[in-house]
């Protein structure tokens, strides 16, 4: 996405408060007491060195003691590499850590000090979201500079030629656009897909929106105590006994079903973000770091992005994270020069400079509605409103959850069945961790 083709977030100083002051003290960080050299090691993924470097350098500007090298790992093996590093003893100060990621990391984090930001303002400052990943037993393990959330891609030119003038804000809604928008040869082969849904392995994070729609039904994903999953589990909702887990998963895909009117999609179709930027498919549901990525693979794509559809315009809103938090090793040996370095990193001023580099949705409340560019303001406003869920290991609840939608698609008539399983797999996986 060209930086010069969107709005950018232009706030001045004097208008942001500093939401921070007060809140972050320089621990024994003292520049009047020349404390020593302390030299931060900093891993992170998908932002380049340029984009830290001069953050980096107004820093050390303020704190001419403590030097930060940055290093942008490999996403593929970037998880594997740290694991190895910290449990050798020569793992970063600080690193990014996933949400996802945090039930099997807060043991290897070290908190926030208390005298260096109150939990208190920390709720203020960021979303419901980020205490609900970020924070333990009252402690604060890691802060967000940027908060994403599932959107609704769409193809105008294809909503245009079917007549779907309006965007749908519903899931009734979004079925009915998907019957309009697609279109099957003459061997009832899909020749132009409505959207995106109902696979596994071919679409982009599919497992997200799986676990999306069983949120926004209802679900509560695992118990109170973090214990076992829920999932599978009947609720009462308005006198009505259903099982959310169940509902969401036929929902789900029925878009790969041929018997449903929804019939969009199948595993011969290309990958998801493929067939959008070809023009193969005119909705699908993803996140704001692929703007950039479609941008690349066509640059003529006439698409446009809009908040996720809900289940009722009456209930609440519910939208779903996926996003980055900076943390700090336990094993560091300067640990407060590296969580005053975050702490920095996450004032306004510094962050709109990140967001502005990184043309990311915000994480901070006051940062919000000042994020005037048209498309990643729709995520940055679905940040007051997302959800995310414990996973104790996130990368094998993702199979289980790609296996739960492939064995729906194949014995559609065992939904509870299937959605039983998987919860006992889960419950298993938390139990054993």
């Amino acid at each position: 996405m060209s930086k010069n083709s969107h709005s950018t977030i232009l706030v001045s100083f004097l208008v942001v408060p500093l939401f921070f002051s007060g809140m972050f003290a320089d621990i024994s960080l003292c520049k009047e007491k020349a404390p020593p050299p302390v030299t931060l090691e900093f891993w992170s993924v998908f932002d380049d060195s340029d984009i830290y470097a001069p953050l980096i350098a107004s820093f050390q500007q303020q704190y001419p003691y403590i030097t930060v090298n940055y290093r942008k790992k490999n996403i593929a093996s970037y998880e594997q590499e740290l694991l190895d590093a910290l449990a050798s003893g020569r793992g970063p100060d600080i690193f990014s850590v996933n949400n996802f990621w945090m039930p099997r990391y807060f043991e290897k984090l070290t908190p926030v000090p208390d005298n260096l930001i109150a939990l208190s303002r920390f709720l203020e400052v960021f979303p419901d979201v980020a205490r609900q990943d970020f924070v333990l037993n009252e402690k604060i393990y890691a802060l967000p500079l940027s908060i994403d959330t599932l959107a609704l891609f769409y193809n105008k030119d294809l909503l245009n030629s079917a007549g779907v003038a309006l965007l749908p804000k519903t899931w009734e809604e979004f079925n009915a656009a998907t019957e309009k928008l697609t279109q099957k040869d003459e061997q009832g082969e899909i020749s132009q897909a409505g959207a995106a849904l109902g696979a596994s392995r071919n679409i982009n994070r599919s497992t997200d929106i799986l676990a999306l729609l069983m949120i926004q039904s209802g679900s509560q994903m695992v118990s109170l105590d973090k214990t076992e999953a829920t999932f599978a589990d009947s609720i009462n909702l308005n006198g009505e006994n259903f099982r959310p887990g169940s509902r969401a998963l036929s929902f789900y895909s029925n878009f790969a079903s041929p018997s449903k009117k929804v019939y969009s999609w199948n595993s011969r179709q290309h990958y998801s973000l493929d067939a959008f930027s070809q023009g193969e498919v005119a909705m699908m549901i993803s996140y704001s770091y692929q703007i950039p990525v479609l941008r690349a693979k066509a640059p003529h794509l006439d698409f446009g992005v809009a908040a996720l559809p809900q289940i009722s315009q009456k209930g609440a809103t519910v939208s779903y994270a996926n996003y980055w938090g900076q943390a700090v090793s336990k094993g560091s040996q300067n640990s407060a020069a590296a969580w005053q370095f975050i702490a920095w990193l996450a004032q306004p001023e510094n962050s709109i400079q990140y967001l502005q580099a990184t043309q990311k949705p915000a994480s901070r409340r006051d940062l919000i509605d000042q994020q005037n560019d048209p498309e990643l303001s729709v995520f940055a406003k679905q940040v007051l409103t997302a959800r995310s869920w414990w996973q104790t290991d996130s990368a094998v609840i993702e199979k289980i959850f790609a296996d739960m939608i492939d064995r729906a698609l194949s014995s559609p008539s065992l939904t509870d069945e299937i959605v039983k399983d998987a919860e006992v797999r889960v419950t298993e996986l938390m139990r054993n961790k």
